[in-house]
């Protein structure tokens, strides 16, 4: 991989961060602009250096350390979510940040389409459906 392909890559990866970041930062989330975009890129670097490993050492196996990043943001995820009585928070924001990371993998593997109709899928659900889900909510 160039230095270019490798900036490239890391660029699409931190740019769905700052789109999904954004969005989370404008509903006032706890995990908003900047953590977004260091989950993508975080997990955009891990993964290239996981391809690179594969075309350097040959038997390398690049789904082994994605499915660390799977596992690391899973933890990270936990510490957003929390449960005050009866009312649990945060399960949206954490399932964000884990599809960020998911996205950053995606941008590393050179498949931009795909990252921005997974950026595109992951506004649509925390904007669109969000009347549907205050409507839901507020049913007795």
């Amino acid at each position: 991989m160039t230095t270019a392909d490798f900036l490239l890559r890391l660029s699409a990866a931190a740019l769905a961060g700052l789109c999904i970041g954004f969005e989370r930062q404008w509903q006032h989330k706890s995990a908003g602009l900047k953590t977004n975009m260091l989950v993508t890129a975080g997990a955009a670097i891990f993964t290239m250096f996981s391809i690179q490993l594969s075309h350097d050492a040959g038997e390398v196996d690049v789904t082994r350390i994605i499915a660390q990043v799977v596992s690391g943001v899973g933890f990270l995820g936990a510490g957003i979510i929390f449960k005050e009585g009866f009312n649990v928070h945060g399960l949206t924001t954490a399932a964000t940040i884990w599809c960020s990371a998911a996205i950053g993998c995606v941008a590393a593997a050179g498949f931009f389409l795909e990252t921005l109709i997974s950026v595109a899928l992951v506004l649509i659900i925390n904007i669109a459906l969000q009347p549907l889900d205050r409507w839901l909510k507020s049913r007795k």
